[in-house]
């Protein structure tokens, strides 16, 4: 039995929580109140494509805990904007042979999480979920296993406790796999990430619509562009030669077995949320910039969402 303390447990978190906490594990869940005290009140019920389950003895905290460690994994799934909060605290709260596992969106995460432990390892997740209600939250779609490594080769100690986590979570029934180059991975999930969740979010659709129509396909072809120049010039050495053959994988695979999926960006707009297309979109734009390239497709889809982000969640696309 491990003891895992997941922080930001909003849908994602809430999944994670539920089914290692089904595995045996010692869990606990820091989240919102409302979402907490529902869970207290009536288990968390996490149903979907892996089926319905009801889950209790769960610990819950709204605040850090104190007193509750050490953990032997901490993991991270808040919004970008929140992991510097969060790397002031976690090392402190992580046992022996802990580790802090990051399953966010966007770029720069694990770099952040490292400032306040030397023990983080890289979580590439492209499964989605929604919270439905307070205590209900929902598997919704599922394109490949959760894929968990180092952000630095050479770690032989790290690399071995990232195999080990990945089995484990594995074994509690999220697919899962360890990964020897976890930071191409993540970057795999930014060149999904980047094309369809701004367009998704601004446009209020889905993302098996943004591939339906022309004008859309050439805006996701041109952000995928601009998104593979910018990692080839930082030496990532992604699984697709060319971003034409990435996007070959992108509209074939990816696409359609997310199909009915609305962007978590498109989610925050509409309850008048801060969104992640800065460390999406927004970190393409920028990286581009430091190494004296443009990136224009990624500079006006990160404007277009802070307007929206401004306008607030009574404007509908």
């Amino acid at each position: 039995m491990a003891r895992v303390l997941v922080v930001g447990a909003g849908a994602l978190g809430s999944v994670f929580g539920a089914f290692l906490r089904r595995a045996g594990d010692d869990v606990t869940l820091l989240g919102r109140p409302a979402h907490l005290e529902a869970i207290a009140a009536h288990a968390l019920l996490v149903d979907g494509l892996w089926g319905e389950h009801r889950v209790s003895d769960l610990r819950l905290a709204t605040d850090w805990p104190r007193g509750d460690g050490p953990y032997d994994a901490v993991l991270v799934t808040v919004k970008s904007f929140d992991t510097m909060s969060v790397a002031s605290h976690v090392g402190a709260l992580l046992g022996p042979d802990g580790v802090v596992i990051s399953l966010q969106n966007g770029l720069g995460n694990v770099e952040v999480l490292a400032d306040g432990a030397d023990r983080v390892l890289g979580g590439r997740v492209i499964f989605g979920a929604a919270l439905l209600s307070p205590g209900r939250v929902r598997v919704t779609v599922y394109a490949d296993p959760v894929l968990i490594g180092t952000v630095r080769h050479g770690l032989a100690g790290l690399e071995e406790r990232a195999a080990v986590w990945a089995a484990h979570v594995g074994a509690a029934g999220i697919p899962c796999e360890y990964c020897p180059d976890v930071l191409a991975a993540l970057w795999g999930k930014v060149l999904y990430n980047a094309a369809l969740n701004p367009l998704s979010a601004l446009l209020g659709v889905h993302y098996g619509a943004l591939a339906e129509h022309p004008h859309t396909r050439a805006i996701m072809d041109a952000v995928i562009e601009e998104a593979f120049g910018v990692a080839h010039a930082e030496g990532i050495s992604l699984p697709w030669a060319t971003a034409t053959a990435y996007r070959a994988v992108f509209y074939a695979r990816l696409v359609p077995s997310t199909a009915r999926h609305r962007s978590s960006m498109l989610q925050d707009l509409e309850r008048g949320r801060r969104t992640e297309v800065d460390a999406i979109n927004g970190a393409i734009w920028q990286r581009a910039l430091t190494r004296g390239m443009v990136a224009p497709f990624n500079e006006v889809l990160t404007r277009l969402v802070h307007v929206r982000e401004a306008l607030g969640p009574g404007v509908r696309p």
